[in-house]
């Protein structure tokens, strides 16, 4: 999942480092990533990354936000690693009643 030092991939025709730092918080900054939910937090964010082959380089939840520093394709738009993460973890908390 994490990898020491940054390498830039190789492509056809370019070579690039996408990487981006992402935070999140609940609303009214409750206090709400903590016990089961934090845990659940790095196992649903660890497979989606997998998935889209994207590497996680720091991924830091404390009680009322989320820090996010992962690598992502250089053709992937953040709006739609944004939407992955954010959409992928709600779903999985709305079907498991947190």
């Amino acid at each position: 999942m994490k990898k020491n030092s940054y390498e830039y991939r190789h492509y056809n025709h370019a070579v690039g480092l996408s990487v981006i730092h992402l935070v999140w918080i609940p609303k009214r900054r409750k206090k709400v990533l903590v016990g089961k939910i934090r845990d659940r937090i790095f196992e649903i964010f660890s497979e989606l990354a997998i998935e889209k082959d994207w590497n996680i380089r720091a991924l830091e939840v404390a009680p009322d936000h989320i820090h996010l520093f992962v690598e992502i394709h250089p053709t992937d738009a953040i709006f739609q690693v944004v939407k992955a993460f954010k959409g992928r973890s709600s779903k999985q908390f709305k079907i498991q009643n947190y």
